[in-house]
């Protein structure tokens, strides 16, 4: 093989698979936006969403700022070289984070050490098996964080909230698969889709759940009782009425795709991978010989393009549809009085300075005084994908939301200990930040997550940088931002869309409990 034309050909898979969302997956999201009532906070997220991936097409960068670990799945004809194919892919992984098509997010698990180009023990994850065709079938898959920990795996027979006791039988399958999207909430990047595995033992369980996101989204299961499923959950799991972000909506799934191995007689697991709107999953077959890309895998049918509207029914409807919900301005330092007047559901725009700070950050400022005055401030929960030009100025590429319920444990004591009044994130925070709100005078503003092209156009200029040494995404970046948009879902007082679409999702969820599936 011509290693180093392959090496160029796995390249461009990472590169396409971190900018460009497959035609299967943009024909999902446009049937959900078109679905989708107008006027409403999930109309306005799903726009965003649809000009987010345009952006990224036209700015050939990453649709979402956290590009996740990179997952290959190869197969390879007998006699390929698979340790100078993984050599050539480790390589391309490197040089795409170079490029800032991928966000540096190799970690060390014992140290906190980022290796800069995300490459370490166990990443990426390269998964070789051998095939008796004659070319090579590469397919990778970006899956974020936000969405890797809403995956979950149930080990029937099991005691489910809402939903009662799920058995050893296709009903049991049912409740927890039902369940599984539940849990996401808006956490995992809502609408999303969901690959689900049965049998096998723990880890085979999510292996086969993370093997069926690289189906079709719009391919049929051969197997009748699994199709059946399918067609059922996605149905269903609309009518909890979490929709986009979790903001209450039409649509909550937009995929969902079962597969099924043996078990041994003492086990049953359900194992569930979720993964957010943002689906980065492609593939090409490559000439084992020359290793050029001779084909691209999931680009059947049409382009969406989202050039144009996607939904002819906002069109047609927009003179009937609610008024625009107005646009409240705020620009950092933000006082308590202004904080105060907000309430849940109102959209804000933000401009002046506001601060990243993600996991590391907010353990370091539980210990540490902060390196710049945040009182008054904003911090916003984002990992960003950064360039550092050669006068040695640094440019945002991709800047979207993290899942703030991480922060849950921090949130709180930091912004009374600092005078923060704002926090930007998505999913939502728990009981203790809402408590904080109250008692301090703050707010949680819900951004779009995976918008990491339509957020970083409102970033105007890097203003500085602290604690790199806890490498790029977890660093504090400085950035001065203008119409930068957020949902207000969590108030000063005692307010939170979180807590109400979560106990209204339970109350729906409970009505399959006793539903007799088969």
């Amino acid at each position: 093989m011509n290693i180093e034309k392959f090496q160029e050909s796995m390249y461009q898979l990472i590169v396409e698979t971190s900018t460009n969302l497959p035609k299967d997956v943009r024909r999902a999201i446009k049937a959900a936006a078109e679905r989708e009532n107008a006027g409403t906070r999930s109309a306005m997220s799903l726009a965003t969403i649809t000009n987010n991936i345009k952006m990224a097409d036209d700015n050939v960068s990453p649709i979402c700022q956290d590009t996740g670990l990179p997952t290959f799945k190869i197969k390879t004809p007998v006699g390929a070289n698979q340790i100078e194919m993984k050599k050539a892919i480790k390589n391309a992984i490197a040089l795409a984070t170079k490029d800032g098509k991928l966000r540096p997010n190799s970690v060390d698990s014992l140290t906190g050490d980022n290796s800069g180009d995300n490459l370490g023990d166990g990443t990426p994850v390269i998964k070789f098996e051998q095939w008796e065709k004659d070319y090579i079938d590469a397919r990778l898959i970006l899956k974020g964080g936000g969405c890797e920990n809403k995956n979950i795996q149930y080990s029937l027979p099991a005691e489910l909230e809402g939903l009662g006791r799920a058995g050893r039988d296709l009903d049991g399958i049912r409740k927890c698969i039902l369940h599984s999207v539940y849990q996401a909430q808006g956490q995992g990047c809502s609408a999303g889709f969901i690959g689900v595995g049965i049998g096998g033992d723990r880890s085979s369980g999510y292996d086969l759940a993370k093997e069926q996101l690289f189906r079709s989204v719009d391919d049929v299961n051969p197997n009748e009782d699994l199709h059946e499923l399918e067609t059922y959950i996605l149905k269903n799991a609309n009518e909890l009425g979490i929709g986009t972000m979790g903001f209450g909506g039409e649509t909550t799934l937009l995929g969902c795709k079962i597969g099924v191995m043996n078990r041994i007689p003492a086990s049953f697991f359900v194992s569930v991978a979720y993964n957010c709107w943002a689906y980065r999953r492609l593939g090409v077959a490559v000439h084992p010989e020359t290793g050029e890309i001779q084909e691209w895998m999931y680009q059947e049918g049409e382009k969406i393009d989202f050039a144009q509207p996607v939904a002819a029914k906002e069109i047609a409807a927009a003179v009937e549809a609610p008024a625009e919900p107005e646009v409240i301005t705020l620009t950092a330092p933000i006082s308590e009085e202004q904080i105060r007047q907000l309430k849940v559901g109102d959209v804000v725009k933000i401009t002046g300075m506001m601060y990243t700070g993600r996991d590391a950050i907010h353990k370091y400022l539980s210990d540490h005084d902060s390196p710049v005055d945040l009182n008054g401030q904003v911090i916003y929960h984002c990992g960003p994908v950064m360039l550092k030009d050669d006068e040695g100025n640094w440019h945002v590429k991709a800047a979207g939301p993290t899942t703030s319920i991480r922060e849950e444990p921090y949130q709180g004591d930091i912004m009374k200990k600092f005078g923060i009044r704002a926090v930007i994130g998505k999913g939502g925070m728990g009981a203790k930040t809402l408590a904080a709100l109250q008692e301090h005078g703050g707010v949680y503003l819900n951004a779009i997550g995976g918008a990491a092209q339509y957020y970083a156009d409102c970033i105007k200029s890097v203003e500085g940088v602290d604690l790199m040494n806890f490498g790029i995404p977890e660093a504090m970046w400085h950035l001065k931002v203008e119409g930068f948009t957020a949902v207000v879902t969590m108030d000063s007082h005692g307010n939170s869309l979180h807590r109400d679409v979560e106990k209204s999702s339970l109350e729906k969820l409970a009505q399959f409990a006793d539903r007799v599936y088969k």
